[in-house]
């Protein structure tokens, strides 16, 4: 009598199949450099002018000046930052561009030479010579769904998701703005020891989330993470307090 499907007896039957409970992991989307803008907006943001706010602070002038000199460094990095990401999204895009042209007039004018080319790869990845001629051959027969798949093999992108350089810049600037006036804040209303304190804190806080942000998406240890940010956050901070302070300017 043969045993029910599920039961041991059953393990071994090949015409059994077997479902197994666990969940599918989707896996996050990573390309385009949009989470990339904006990590590095923030950061960017928080420690240049954390570092900027504690230089003037150790230098001695006048909280109106430091109050000034960080909104003004907010303002400039921001937009340098964002443009920064435009130019270079743009001249990538460009580039990606240009080969996918090339690539396509091959697949146009030796489409024979591109699909042994497209079956040598599968073969490099574990197909069977005959499989990936095959595969080779069914993906040549739509031009543009080879292009695509070429494009993957031999740039390592997809040409038909690439990442928008509006929509980066963008991303940067308003995250390079929210964590480089961060540290501005305690100077809006208050100035010396305290302000310079609070300013010192805010970034300690917000470079641990930022850290903390980074760990969690990146399924790393978070603690490591938060602390490795903040460490960067302190040593900059130290580096630009102490040059202040040789420095030594005074003055309102």
């Amino acid at each position: 009598m043969d045993a029910p499907p599920g039961s041991p007896g059953s393990l071994d039957r090949p015409d059994v199949v077997h479902v197994s409970n666990e969940s599918h992991h989707d896996h996050r989307p990573v390309a385009g450099g949009l989470a990339r803008a904006a990590v590095f907006g923030v950061s960017d943001g928080l420690v240049s002018n954390v570092s900027l706010v504690l230089g003037l602070a150790g230098s001695g002038v006048g909280p109106s000046v430091v109050r000034l000199t960080g909104l003004a460094g907010a303002i400039a990095g921001g937009a340098s930052m964002a443009a920064g990401e435009w130019i270079s999204l743009s001249a990538q895009n460009e580039l990606i561009g240009r080969e996918v042209a090339i690539e396509r007039r091959e697949l146009v004018h030796n489409p024979a030479s591109e699909t042994i080319e497209l079956a040598a790869a599968y073969r490099q990845q574990g197909m069977s010579p005959d499989t990936a001629a095959a595969a080779a051959s069914e993906v040549m027969s739509h031009t543009e769904r080879a292009l695509g798949v070429h494009a993957r093999q031999e740039l390592g992108v997809d040409p038909h998701d690439l990442a928008s350089p509006w929509r980066a810049a963008a991303i940067s600037l308003v995250c390079f703005l929210f964590g480089a006036f961060l540290p501005v804040i305690p100077w809006l209303g208050g100035s010396g020891g305290a302000a310079e304190v609070a300013s010192v804190s805010i970034g300690v806080g917000a470079a641990a989330v930022v850290g903390a942000a980074i760990g969690r998406f990146a399924e790393r240890r978070v603690v490591w993470s938060s602390l490795r940010q903040v460490l960067i956050l302190l040593c900059a901070c130290g580096a630009t307090y102490a040059i202040g302070s040789l420095l030594g300017v005074t003055g309102g």
